[in-house]
């Protein structure tokens, strides 16, 4: 039968669907037969046959129909899951069921009365599978059809590699088949790399789209902040009662690790040949991190005994989370594992990157939110695996990746969420030490990003980047200040020698940061000036050797530091800034901050075309929500101030006694100050002012200005690079106070920021599946979608 015949056929079914006033039997096969049995139809020819309109008019007013019609489709591909799709036409039928599934799914978990239908039983659909009628053992439709995937996606001749020499398997087959032997790539826990096939990719990508849409539940839920609601998709097929999911957790895993867009190393290759491959990767990362997103906070989360044994996972089962999925992820292991999922990361996220230096000459790949989400599910349910990520300067290939991306993004509000994605990592990779260590290496690839040229270290790149998006993102990216600048904080106190370029920058935001206006006119702005405080007492007093650029920057502009320890604090000098505040610029105008030349090849970050879709994000929690306070030991241990004694207020430690305190009334007042006018008053400007950490800074000016301009005299210099040879060998040592202890704020989860990563990744997803666009226009509940 021809191609438009078919399509014509489905049509038919379609409309006597929607205009059968009699509900259809389940029985009358010749009527469901047309929807899957003849035709040919692409998923996007579904798209177009079926449409939104009459799917819900099905849905108002032919329900059984409907009912029928799912229970029909699942009841096919369970039957093709059981014979083992040996035919073409089964093959087909299942394809067909697969599509149809897809497209009419959204239209069911819109309508909270539907909620229930795929968790209610069927009768007749045993549990035991042999069809017994007890009801007591039918299985919820919902299982069935999960199941039947499972067993879809490894089918051999349909989504695996037959191992098979003759054709003559029996149907049993496929219930006896180890499907450990058929994982889709090579990688962690599996050797042999199979043949790649167009039809099995093609294939698996069909029965991941309708599994990801099964999933997709979680959509029309509105957020609740207290979500422990784990998804029962999810969870169902994440448990053991699914006998593929460890084979099914390693094909997704290796298939997105061992992608290598490049191909054969051939530029240009992509332009003759289409890639298959690519459509299978983004839809196997898509259902991954779905498969993944589980409550860290909420759960115990696997303790790993350490006991290395010649398999993917340890032997010795954890007590870890029910989600499989989860506990195979945080069981990973072995070096060479670790290192074909990092290399792989990194090799995916730089694509991008390295298509800017031969424009179109590989194949530039759009899935980096989804890699961005996957790599932090690896780092906060496998401490292994962070530390693994931290041993080596391999870190670095994830952070210059993340870097540019932020550059990239900042101006284009409809990527706020990547904004807040690559920051949440780089807060989590810089509650380490190795971390801050790793970024004094010298950083030589020249990335083309829209920022001043310097020569230093990744320490320099990543100061520059931040100040760049500080200075120049837009409105939307405020809340992320506190964020930035905490991981500017944890790193400071490793840094060998800042460049001049980022030396000047961080006193450019001090000096934004503290003009009066800016530290009254929020309850909250003058964290960010003890946040840089911090930054400067932590090189100047565990790094003072190697920073003379720094010391020499922070020389020259004194006089911000002597106008913050004499800030007025009378109500008539309060009102007299908040006046100015009127006439005033951004906080952030580049005035004094010269720019200089931008690195070769770079473009200026572009706000987001008129007409962009993009999805809302509930709010992220605070910093001090989203971290908790360790103190560093002389032996490098951290200890966590939460609940530890601060035995440090005696001796008046300031950068310990201010955060907790101070903290807790800001958010106090600055929840009152949502709700009506901020008023700043002479007693709240007086609590913070006199436990600003100035000590450190101040003894030193008023140890080295006068050496400095001593020097100036006699040598009659106006060349800087003497005054910093002079710094150079200049030292404290026994001038400047008691060192204090390193302060270090590590990330630790909570529900907030679950439900905050939540609701990015189905808005990515949303917005990512636009052909065929499986959810649009259907009324999801997790988001909004706004138009930029």
């Amino acid at each position: 039968m021809g191609s438009a015949d078919s399509k014509l056929n489905f049509r038919k079914a379609v409309i006597q669907l929607t205009t059968k006033t009699q509900p259809v039997e389940a029985t009358d096969d010749a009527f469901w037969d047309q929807f899957w049995a003849d035709t040919a139809t692409s998923v996007q020819d579904v798209f177009a046959l079926v449409p939104a309109a009459e799917i819900r008019a099905v849905r108002e007013e032919s329900p059984s129909n409907l009912a029928t019609l799912c229970y029909k489709a699942v009841e096919k591909l369970v039957q093709g899951a059981e014979s083992g799709c040996h035919s073409e036409k089964e093959r087909q039928i299942v394809l067909n069921c697969s599509r149809l599934l897809t497209r009419v799914l959204p239209y069911i978990f819109e309508d909270p009365d539907w909620r229930g239908f795929f968790w209610s039983t069927v009768p007749g659909a045993g549990r035991g599978g042999q069809g017994e009628d007890d009801d007591e053992n039918a299985r919820p439709l919902a299982e069935s059809l999960l199941l039947a995937i499972a067993d879809l996606l490894f089918c051999p001749d349909f989504t695996v590699q037959s191992h098979r020499r003759s054709t003559v398997d029996s149907a049993e087959d496929i219930h006896s088949l180890d499907s450990c032997e058929y994982i889709w790539e090579a990688g962690v826990g599996f050797a042999h790399s199979p043949q790649p096939s167009y039809i099995h990719d093609m294939n698996r990508m069909e029965l991941l789209k309708l599994l990801l849409t099964c999933f997709s539940e979680a959509m029309y839920l509105p957020p609740a902040p207290d979500s422990g609601n784990t998804n029962p998709w999810v969870q169902f097929f994440c448990s053991a009662e699914n006998r593929h999911a460890l084979p099914l957790f390693t094909s997704l895993l290796n298939t997105v690790c061992a992608y290598d867009p490049v191909g054969y190393g051939i530029p240009y290759n992509h332009l003759i040949f289409s890639d298959y491959r690519e459509p299978l990767v983004e839809e196997a990362a898509q259902v991954l991190i779905v498969t993944l997103d589980h409550d860290s906070a909420t759960s115990t989360s696997p303790t790993v005994d350490g006991t290395t044994t010649g398999t993917a996972m340890d032997d010795a089962d954890p007590p870890g989370p029910e989600n499989l999925f989860v506990n195979y992820l945080s069981r990973i292991h072995r070096e060479e594992d670790f290192q074909f999922i990092l290399k792989g990361i990194a090799r995916l996220l730089s694509n991008p990157l390295v298509q800017t230096y031969l424009p179109n000459s590989t194949k530039k790949i759009q899935f980096h939110q989804e890699l961005l989400v996957l790599f932090w599910k690896l780092c906060d349910f496998n401490k292994k695996f962070l530390f693994f990520v931290l041993k080596s300067s391999d870190v670095l290939d994830i952070l210059v990746p993340i870097l540019y991306f932020l550059n990239d993004a900042r101006a284009d509000q409809s990527r706020v969420g990547l904004m807040h994605i690559g920051v949440f990592i780089l807060l989590l990779l810089s509650g380490e030490r190795n971390f801050g260590v790793r970024l004094n290496k010298p950083y030589s690839v020249r990335v083309p990003m829209d920022i001043p040229v310097f020569t230093g270290t990744h320490a320099d790149l990543l100061i520059v980047v931040f100040h760049k998006i500080i200075t120049s993102g837009h409105q939307r990216l405020q809340p992320l200040f506190d964020c930035l600048l905490t991981i500017v904080v944890n790193v400071s106190p490793y840094l060998k020698s800042l460049s001049m370029v980022a030396a000047n920058k961080l006193l450019h935001l001090l000096e934004a940061f503290s003009t009066t206006w800016f530290l009254f006119s929020a309850a909250q702005n003058h964290h960010l000036v003890f946040f840089l405080l911090e930054v400067f007492n932590n090189i100047i007093q565990y790094q003072f050797d190697g920073n003379s650029n720094l010391v020499y920057a922070i020389i020259r502009k004194r006089s911000v530091f002597h106008q913050l320890a004499n800030l007025p604090t009378d109500l008539p000098a309060i009102h007299k800034a908040l006046q100015r505040r009127r006439r005033a610029p951004e906080p952030l105008s580049r005035t004094g901050s010269q720019e200089g030349a931008s690195m070769e090849g770079s473009r200026p970050a572009a706000p987001a075309e008129p007409g962009t879709l993009k999805t809302s994000l509930v709010a992220t929690p605070g910093i001090d929500k989203l971290t908790e306070k360790s103190q560093v030991s002389e032996d490098g241990t951290l200890r966590s101030l939460e609940s530890a004694p601060q035995q440090n207020s005696a001796e008046g430690s300031p950068a310990v006694e201010e955060p907790s305190q101070v903290w807790r009334e800001q958010r106090r007042l600055s929840n009152a100050s949502a709700s009506g006018q901020w008023n700043p008053t002479s007693e709240w400007v007086l609590s913070w002012k006199s436990k600003l950490p100035l000590q450190t800074i101040m003894r030193l000016l008023q140890v080295l200005v006068p050496q400095v301009e001593k020097i100036c005299i006699d040598k009659g210099l106006t060349d800087e690079s003497e005054i910093l040879r002079f710094l150079q060998h200049g030292t404290l040592v026994g001038l400047l106070p008691v060192p204090h202890p390193i302060l270090i704020r590590k990330y630790q989860a909570n529900s907030g920021t679950a439900m905050w990563f939540r609701t990015y990744m189905w808005g990515v997803i949303y917005l990512r599946n636009v052909d065929p666009p499986v959810w649009y226009d259907t009324d999801v509940k997790l988001f909004e979608i706004q138009r930029v």
